[in-house]
């Protein structure tokens, strides 16, 4: 039984001049629990509208989703949400922010906050609980932005470009960082990015999309052993599977 099912998935728009933008076509995905899942694609080719749909914020215009066997009509308390924009509020701390998702929620004060030091020291956020978002680095900001998305423990991670702002050094100690909260939370991630090298160093499965009306052109299974490093990178089954899917954004954008 798939933890996460798409079937036939269609998503239309009006816009304001009245034309009909056909966003997605027949979107159909199953994932497993705790798995992590990869998507890349042209730009606009429905990316983050189907990872809107999967967050309950964006309604769909056909098709079944489900999460946990319950269908997705809405947002829930289950999800949580990072973007490539950390969002923090500059007045609040570390420490504050990462608490805001569980006071909304109205969760137990004591419970969360301990829970909230214990991800801020996962992250290596530590001695940093009371510096504001003006105080950290882009690299910083967005630990405190993933840790805050799972703070009240939601069963599925919504990953926007999260690293898409950072440069690329700071990029590649985020990914290793992603990998390793996600191999000690088992948590399972639905991952957008732009970076092929990305998709297939922090993926179990990639998702490659056309361009719009966005479809699955394939979804490539990645067969490398973890914990991954930065050498995974040189190894010949990586190089290969990032050429494979390079050619297929190439013929999709030549195609287009």
């Amino acid at each position: 039984m798939s933890y996460i099912s798409v079937k036939n998935l269609e998503k239309e728009y009006i816009t304001s001049t009245g034309e009909i933008v056909h966003a997605l076509s027949d979107i159909n995905l199953d994932i497993s629990e705790g798995e992590f899942i990869s998507v890349v694609g042209p730009s606009g080719c429905g990316k983050s509208t189907l990872l809107k749909i999967l967050s309950g914020l964006l309604a769909k215009t056909s098709g079944v989703v489900t999460l946990n066997n319950t269908a997705i009509e809405g947002p829930r308390n289950d999800v949580g949400i990072v973007f490539q924009d950390p969002v923090l509020l500059l007045w609040r701390t570390v420490l504050q922010n990462t608490l805001l998702p569980s006071e909304i929620l109205n969760l137990d004060s004591e419970v969360t906050t301990k829970r909230a030091k214990e991800l801020i020291n996962l992250v290596g956020l530590d001695g940093f609980e009371d510096k504001f978002p003006h105080e950290l680095s882009g690299g910083m900001k967005q630990r405190n932005s993933i840790i805050r998305a799972l703070i009240h423990d939601p069963s599925l991670l919504l990953m926007d470009e999260p690293f898409g702002a950072l440069d690329a050094m700071t990029r590649e100690q985020m990914n290793l960082e992603l990998q390793r909260i996600w191999l000690e939370s088992k948590k399972t991630v639905f991952f957008i990015t732009h970076s092929i090298p990305e998709a297939v160093f922090l993926g179990d499965r990639i998702v490659v999309m056309t361009a719009r009306p966005g479809k699955i052109a394939e979804i490539i299974p990645v067969d490398i052993p973890r914990p991954r490093d930065l050498k995974t990178m040189g190894v010949p089954e990586f190089v290969k599977l990032t050429q494979r899917i390079r050619g297929l954004l190439y013929a999709e954008s030549t195609i287009a």
